[in-house]
């Protein structure tokens, strides 16, 4: 069972907020011991898959940002839009996008619906090296040991955990 403890936080010198610690009894134990367990493994793992992308990014002289922008690449793309899918701000994105361009891995081409927007196209170039860090990433030694049923799984729990307590 979790308590509630008020505590009064000092957030500066015109505003105070009060804060609330949670004391677990003895029976959640080993809930705290699971929690703390998963978290330990998922940061693991998160690690392992981060080393291996940018190993295979960085045999293409590309940035872990720009590899991930080459994956949502799919399909033309206005940059705002991969802003929001790269979690970054848009100015973030014209730099990525201006290092791409200068490599010949990407164009901005004019949305015919707006003229106004730029959206972000693989060349024949950037379609190559997006196949090939796919297939690098799709064999990773990180998901090498489960099977299909289990990543299957794993990626319906992991989406279920990433969506909850969301709004």
């Amino acid at each position: 069972m979790l308590r509630a403890n008020p505590l009064s936080c000092q957030v500066s010198n015109t505003s105070t907020i009060v804060c609330f610690v949670t004391t677990r009894e003895p029976a959640d134990d080993q809930a705290l011991q699971d929690a703390h367990e998963i978290a330990g493994l998922l940061f693991r793992v998160a690690e392992r898959t981060r080393h291996v992308f940018e190993f295979t990014v960085r045999r293409f002289d590309l940035t872990p940002p720009q590899g991930r922008a080459l994956l949502e690449l799919e399909r033309p793309c206005p940059m705002g839009s991969l802003a929001e899918r790269l979690h970054c701000d848009a100015s973030n994105v014209t730099g990525i996008a201006d290092r791409l361009e200068a490599r010949g891995l990407v164009s901005r081409e004019a949305d015919p619906a707006d003229r106004r927007i730029k959206a972000l196209v693989l060349t024949p170039r950037g379609r190559r090296a997006r196949r090939e860090i796919e297939r690098t990433v799709r064999s990773s030694p990180v998901m090498a040991g489960l099977t299909p049923a289990e990543r299957a799984t794993l990626r319906e729990l992991l989406v279920k955990v990433a969506d909850s307590g969301q709004p």
